[in-house]
């Protein structure tokens, strides 16, 4: 793509972008609209219009919005080329919002994290990542998730056969590690409270070598049905799928061996991923998020029968949402006891995964079990 035709593009999308309307949204609509592009061409929009938002603060406002992603892409390629030419100094002030620094640790190496490009992880079905990345190439393992792949490669994978006969989805590392931190057994029932689009109920049902039974809910019809679809694709047919909004009557009166409850949240850990939520976020959303989650968590407390274990997890990093809503829902509740997770008999009963530790979105876990 000449070079004049990478701005307009990106520098339309650009114009488009408005509180109501996120980047990612924006984008696939003009990308939708712009039918004759080829896969590369798609993604050097995708870059262009990801290192606006990531460079922001660098940019002069005043100049035009394609000289503003001119700009981004020299930044992103310098800064690629030697992250440490950027001074600790200004990561803090012009990554994130000023806001941020109240409501978590900002260390260096997230700031730098949340500048590189994001990394594409597949998850491959059990016990097939090393055909499948032979299949694929440019792939390469993970030592965090026993199937998930780092894919480097330019090739559309929704285009692969692969893809078409189920043998991957694509998947964030730190999701896939969320499964494996429930670790469910191929007889129980467990419960998908926040189910989206079905990424993590995909991967349980996996774990479960698709036997026992799996609920999924959201609020979202829209995204259950995307579930459904990707459900048969993969072949996965042990789970109930049901709209629910969070409040009474629960959705079943099925008592659950284990519950997962993936919250809605601010979404910090996915800032490298999303640069331009960093903008749209604030720390009155926090604080409404937090309500929210604490709200769901007391409500599918009661569906956990004896011995049973509840997973709480987000993809964000702020204390209010993380260490302590852990805290708040332990002292409130004593008839829960912290567990290991993974499946473990002793170990940690929560973790805090960073971006810059995994490369991948930052994600925080806790685990209880029923007295």
């Amino acid at each position: 793509m000449h070079e004049s035709a990478l701005l307009n593009h990106s520098a339309r999308v650009l114009a488009g972008v408005t509180g109501e309307l996120p980047a990612d949204a924006v984008l696939r609509r003009h990308l939708a609209d712009s039918g004759r592009l080829g896969a590369r061409e798609r993604r050097a929009i995708s870059r262009a219009v990801f290192a606006s938002f990531r460079w922001r603060e660098w940019l002069p406002a005043r100049d035009s919005l394609q000289r503003q992603v001119a700009a981004a892409l020299e930044l992103q390629a310098r800064f690629d080329a030697d992250p440490r030419a950027v001074k600790p100094e200004a990561l803090a002030a012009r990554t994130v919002p000023p806001w941020l620094h109240n409501e978590m640790d900002v260390p260096a190496e997230f700031l730098r994290q949340l500048q590189r490009e994001p990394t594409l992880w597949l998850r491959a079905r059990p016990g097939t990542s090393a055909r499948l990345a032979r299949e694929l190439g440019d792939c390469r393992a993970s030592d965090r998730a026993p199937d998930a792949l780092r894919y480097t490669g330019t090739q559309d994978l929704f285009l692969t056969p692969a893809f078409h006969r189920g043998a991957f989805e694509i998947q964030d590392l730190a999701s896939q590690i969320v499964g494996h931190a429930c670790a469910p057994r191929a007889k129980e029932t467990w419960w998908d409270v926040c189910a989206g689009e079905g990424g993590k109920l995909l991967h349980l049902s996996d774990l479960m070598r698709n036997k026992g039974l799996l609920w999924a809910t959201d609020r979202s019809a829209r995204r259950l049905a995307t579930l459904r679809r990707r459900a048969a694709r993969a072949e996965v047919f042990n789970f109930r799928a049901a709209a629910w909004d969070g409040g009474h009557p629960l959705p079943t009166k099925t008592k659950f061996d284990g519950i997962l409850l993936d919250a809605p949240c601010s979404g910090v850990g996915t800032w490298q991923r999303n640069p331009h939520a960093r903008w749209t976020t604030g720390p009155a959303d926090v604080a409404e998020l937090a309500g929210t989650q604490r709200a769901l968590l007391e409500r599918v407390v009661s569906a956990l029968r004896p011995g049973g274990r509840l997973i709480y997890a987000v993809c964000t990093l702020t204390r209010r949402e993380t260490t302590e809503m852990a805290a708040a829902l332990g002292a409130a509740h004593p008839e829960l006891e912290p567990t290991p997770l993974f499946g473990m008999t002793v170990g940690p009963t929560s973790v805090m995964l960073w971006p810059q530790e995994l490369e991948a979105n930052g994600m925080f876990l806790a685990a209880w079990r029923r007295r």
